[in-house]
């Protein structure tokens, strides 16, 4: 496994990735917003989990760092070599001038924290009040924002009202809509797209995940990626492909007939060391909710939408309650399964 514990096993740490596979509209807007001299101190990445926002937030990190001088800056960024020594800087925590915020490591635990803490946050302010040594820009970047408890949003808010001068927030959020609309409103909204197929396969193929792997298993993953690496990652090294699987086998068959299949897998997924696992179930769900949502809404069906809507919404709440008090995760993919069916029953 990673050295870190919140990198997926067989997936590179933004910082390292030398590669970005497809926004190629945004990295270009990155490029000429910055060499025009009038780019905006806070920008927002906001996108699905997994299609590669921190991975471009560090790449544009590298290229403010590496010009200084937006008006000397080239209007494009090119994937740096793979011996790039500001890379290994960034990756290494050693530059002095990015400061990455993201759920700290406990120690006890050996896993990362629920959250970005007030504590953290306060750290930008520190970082933004000293001066370059080298004259160059000082960039935070939070990662994700969505992470921030409320008194870190708070804090960062007040950051953000008064940025130092030649200071870049760089704000990656998989759901802007958790943020403070005070938060948002002070940044400029980038929005990355789900990764086309070809991307998606190129990206299992810098990674290797593609090796040995058949053409129908590959035509799975990609079916049930919707378009992010991450959720690929997921698949073929966590179970996902098994557990996305039984997921619809169990919907399809709908409640009475599938009590022992629920049962089975909750049991599967509340084994010692599936964490992770149990993580990507809670996430299918809920997308799967989402999505119901956007169906009814679609065909008119406004009432269902609101349902399918608000039972996404409180679920979250609660499997984030249930994350941080360490709740019972069989009765919980027992009571999610309970709650879709309630709404999908006809």
């Amino acid at each position: 496994m990673n050295a870190d514990p919140t990198l997926l096993d067989g997936a590179i740490a933004p910082a390292e990735n030398t590669r970005l596979f497809g926004h190629e509209r945004a990295v270009s807007f990155l490029a000429e917003s910055y060499a025009s001299g009038h780019m905006h101190h806070a920008l927002l990445l906001e996108g699905p989990r997994g299609i590669g926002k921190a991975t471009l937030a560090f790449r544009f990190a590298r290229h403010v760092l590496s010009h200084p001088d937006p008006v000397a800056a080239p209007r494009e960024m090119t994937d740096p070599p793979s011996d790039d020594a500001l890379i290994r800087q960034l990756a290494g925590g050693a530059s002095h001038n990015l400061l990455h915020l993201t759920r700290p490591f406990d120690a006890k635990t050996g896993r990362a924290r629920t959250a970005i803490t007030v504590d953290e946050v306060r750290r930008a302010g520190h970082f933004l009040s000293q001066t370059s040594g080298t004259g160059n820009w000082r960039i935070v970047m939070i990662d994700p924002a969505d992470d921030m408890n409320r008194s870190a949003a708070n804090t960062i808010l007040k950051i953000l009202e008064e940025p130092p001068a030649r200071s870049l927030f760089l704000v990656v959020s998989h759901a802007p809509g958790k943020l403070l609309p005070t938060i948002r409103s002070r940044c400029m909204p980038l929005r990355l797209h789900p990764l086309g197929e070809d991307d998606l396969r190129r990206g299992l193929g810098h990674l290797s995940l593609d090796v040995g792997q058949d053409a129908q298993t590959l035509d799975t993953v990609v079916r049930f990626a919707d378009g992010s690496l991450a959720r690929a990652v997921l698949l073929l090294r966590y179970g996902g492909l098994d557990i996305a699987e039984a997921v619809e086998q169990i919907l399809a068959d709908g409640p009475q007939p599938t009590k022992k299949a629920i049962h089975a897998l909750a049991d599967t997924l509340t084994a010692r060391d599936r964490e992770i696992a149990f993580a990507f179930f809670t996430d299918y769900m809920l997308e799967k909710m989402v999505a119901a949502a956007r169906q009814a809404a679609g065909r008119g069906d406004l009432e269902t939408a609101e349902k399918w809507a608000t039972l996404s919404a409180r679920l979250n709440e609660e499997l984030t309650t249930a994350q941080i008090y360490n709740l019972d995760r069989k009765q919980t993919v027992i009571a999610l399964f309970s709650a879709f069916f309630q709404i999908a029953a006809p």
